[in-house]
């Protein structure tokens, strides 16, 4: 089992940068593949980044240069690093466990945050 706890979104006005939090229990955190995945009101869940336990790491094509994640195994956290925030950024943010390899399928992620609302205004 794995329990992650998101944190660190807010407001912020376009531009702007945030970033995200996901904090993970359990001893096997550096078997996980971490992903993010992003919310928007009446829209599907949507893949944004993911890495795996070595740092092997993809991105979805509307953030790729604006957007980093990384992560710290000793301290079992994921992070995500989001510069030149756009409007179309806005949604809850969901941190997710998966296997040992990359993926950016939601089905591929078993374990799921509560997210945390990032809100870009224009």
């Amino acid at each position: 089992q794995v329990q992650l706890v998101e944190s660190g979104g807010r407001l912020v006005q376009a531009g702007g940068s945030l970033r995200l939090s996901c904090a993970a229990s359990g001893r096997t955190f550096i078997s996980y593949t971490m992903g993010w995945f992003r919310q928007a009101p009446g829209k599907e869940r949507e893949f944004v980044a993911a890495i795996n336990w070595s740092g092997g790491s993809t991105y979805t094509d509307s953030v790729k240069g604006r957007f980093t994640i990384s992560r710290d195994n000793a301290k079992n956290t994921v992070y995500l690093q989001m510069n030149s925030l756009k409007p179309e950024d806005t949604g809850v943010y969901y941190c997710a466990a998966g296997g040992r390899l990359v993926a950016v399928s939601v089905a591929e992620y078993h374990y799921w945050g509560q997210g945390t609302q990032v809100t870009v205004s224009s």
